[in-house]
């Protein structure tokens, strides 16, 4: 599905799990398949995958596969969903945290600054808040923090001063409208820049992202048998740091083993190919044989 999504470090994630023909995997970001297609080519018969995503999109585009187990939901639940599709635990977890292409391309889900849209922003139908309730519901001061910590955003308090200034007069319940509000802030020469740190925090806020992945890590190193492999790939700094502690965290506590000294990077023909991977980090550990408590 390269229309759908162009997955990242595709190769050298796939490789890192050191897949097992008969064996059992997660791809806990679905997204457009790409991952998973790839698992599927070397498993055999007796191998299955299962394929975690929140997004119906996602899953609409999952391949007709006896070996593959489709699964909405949200990866934080991957222990759960290992159980309840019949194994005590499998043998490697791969975790793409990137927003697909087609999420950010599809202008009605509202990812996107590029495009007229309601403030929406949800992974999933199924959640009850939106990027519109954020922007209007939101205190000046959460709107800060949120800007701050999730985005970066330079220039966070103004920001949010100049969005509480603006719902004042008229609800901002479009992408013009909020860009509207906040252009007397962002900068002339690199509007994209600002805007996307924006967006990102906003998205990160809607969809719980950094709860999630929180609860994500211990519950897919507990998923993993002896000798399981565990590789995620971070796009900021936010979540490498959450991925990057939790390893560090089950490595110090006899869990996990580093297979990756150092995240491995994209090559430049990749992040030439595709710009979305020019920030990607892969990170990999193998579960030791030590009871999880």
């Amino acid at each position: 599905m390269s229309d759908y999504h162009t997955p990242v470090l595709l190769q050298e994630s796939v490789s890192a799990l050191s897949i097992k023909p008969s064996g059992v995997y997660v791809d806990a970001t679905f997204g457009g398949g790409g991952h998973s297609r790839a698992i599927l080519q070397q498993l055999s018969a007796k191998g299955r995958l299962i394929a975690i995503d929140q997004d119906s999109d996602a899953l609409a585009g999952a391949p007709d596969d006896k070996r593959l187990i489709p699964v909405r939901s949200n990866f934080r639940f991957v222990h759960n969903w290992v159980r309840r599709s019949g194994f005590t635990n499998v043998d490697g977890i791969l975790a793409d945290l990137g927003v697909s292409s087609h999420q950010f391309d599809t202008a009605e889900r509202g990812f996107s600054f590029r495009f007229d849209s309601d403030l929406d922003m949800r992974m999933s139908d199924r959640a009850s808040r939106t990027a519109k309730d954020v922007v209007n519901g939101y205190t000046e001061e959460a709107l800060e923090r949120i800007f701050r910590e999730y985005g970066e955003v330079k220039g966070s308090r103004q920001a949010a001063r100049l969005i509480c200034s603006a719902r004042a007069a008229n609800p901002l319940n479009t992408t013009t409208e909020l860009n509207a509000a906040l252009e007397g802030i962002t900068p002339k020469a690199a509007p994209h820049k600002f805007l996307a740190k924006v967006y990102q925090a906003l998205r990160i806020e809607v969809n719980d992202e950094m709860k999630a992945l929180e609860r994500f890590m211990p519950m897919a190193i507990k998923s993993l048998g002896e000798g399981g492999i565990l590789a995620v790939i971070t796009y900021h700094s936010l979540e490498d740091r959450i991925v990057k502690n939790a390893v560090r965290d089950a490595v110090s506590a006899g869990l996990l083993e580093k297979v990756t000294a150092k995240p491995v990077l994209p090559r430049e023909e990749e992040i030439q190919q595709n710009t979305r991977a020019r920030s990607a980090k892969l990170r990999v550990a193998k579960r030791t044989g030590m009871m999880y408590k």
